[in-house]
């Protein structure tokens, strides 16, 4: 397995050939296809991909909280070393909050509205062991650190406005000290100004406790500002992974390239944005080959019977037939 990252650490956390099925109306859909990568302590990687491109499947299924029409086909997640279980709940609740910990999108979803905040932080320490006494004592630290006067822990999350309560869900994670935090498009419901000191905050606080972030993003104005690492998902496989200098100075992936078109550049002046041609595939219509070969502008005649494979290139990885050796030299356009 290939690591564009320089750190030469043992990795904290590898994902090997992760797959994952769901099955609806006695069909069994393929979500992600053998997913691979590695974490190392203190490092941020950001899962980048339109709707539907498989990037929360990913991260739940790491955490073990797959839903229940949803299975682990094939593969495994390693942490320190050791396989996690991440296809048994049961088998799992010792992992996460002690291990990986989850910083949810919609945090009027994630929180409990009839309980207090204070009493939620609280609740994965319990859980975890600390005595009622020790896990109140570290909530009220927790809403310090997150920003929040520990006398606010007395609210209810209606109480609360929307950036305030994803600090919330920020200090639920940190609760029981784990070492990877996944953030699933932690700032995308908040307003501007809130979306920056949320993720000033995540920044700071990884910095502070040497935590490996898994953030999970469309915005790659966000992995610009936060990241060391990013990898392109398209229809349920990585497509592109180097570092975020690297994939932003020079993009190999069609798909990355017209990403980084699609988005304003202020360097650039007045244009018109560029969107990506068509809709992304279905899970229940994928086309053969790449998936991605009938929006590609590049795509060529191997595409379309050939899914490419994610091979080392420089100092990354990328999955794309223009950049594999292996490719025919007569290569026919079919998207001309």
């Amino acid at each position: 397995m290939s690591n564009t990252s320089k750190n030469t650490t043992p990795p904290l956390l590898i994902v090997d050939g992760l797959t994952v099925d769901y099955g609806t109306k006695g069909v069994s859909l393929r979500a992600i296809h053998d997913v691979s990568f590695e974490l190392r302590a203190g490092e941020a990687v950001a899962l980048v991909g339109e709707s539907g491109s498989g990037k929360t499947t990913t991260a739940m299924a790491i955490a073990g909280l797959l839903s229940p029409n949803a299975r682990v086909a094939g593969g495994e997640v390693r942490y320190r070393g050791s396989p996690l279980p991440i296809d048994d709940d049961a088998a799992m609740r010792p992992h996460r909050w002690s291990e990986t910990s989850v910083v949810f999108q919609g945090a009027m979803n994630a929180l409990n509205p009839v309980h207090r905040i204070v009493n939620q932080i609280a609740e994965p320490c319990v859980l975890h062991g600390m005595s009622r006494a020790e896990a109140m004592a570290r909530a009220r630290e927790l809403l310090e650190l997150v920003g929040i006067p520990a006398d606010r822990g007395a609210a209810y999350p209606h109480q609360l406005s929307g950036g305030m309560r994803q600090r919330v869900m920020i200090a639920m994670a940190l609760a029981c000290r784990p070492s990877i935090v996944i953030g699933d498009e932690p700032t995308t419901a908040l307003d501007v100004i809130n979306q920056a000191q949320v993720l000033k905050l995540l920044v700071d606080l990884r910095t502070k406790f040497n935590l490996a972030l898994i953030l999970i993003t469309h915005d790659l104005s966000v992995v610009a500002e936060s990241c060391d690492r990013v990898m392109i998902m398209y229809s349920g496989r990585i497509v592109e992974d180097g570092s975020v200098a690297d994939i932003f100075a020079e993009p190999k992936h069609p798909y990355t390239r017209l990403l980084m078109d699609s988005i304003p550049n202020p360097a650039e002046g007045k244009r018109m944005l560029r969107p990506i041609p068509g809709d992304p595939p279905t899970l229940m219509k994928r086309p053969l080959g790449c998936a991605f070969h009938p929006r590609c502008p590049s795509a060529m005649a191997i595409c379309a019977t050939e899914a490419p494979h994610l091979n080392a290139y420089g100092k990354g990885r990328v999955a794309c037939h223009l950049h594999n050796s292996l490719a025919p030299a007569d290569k026919v356009s079919v998207n001309a």
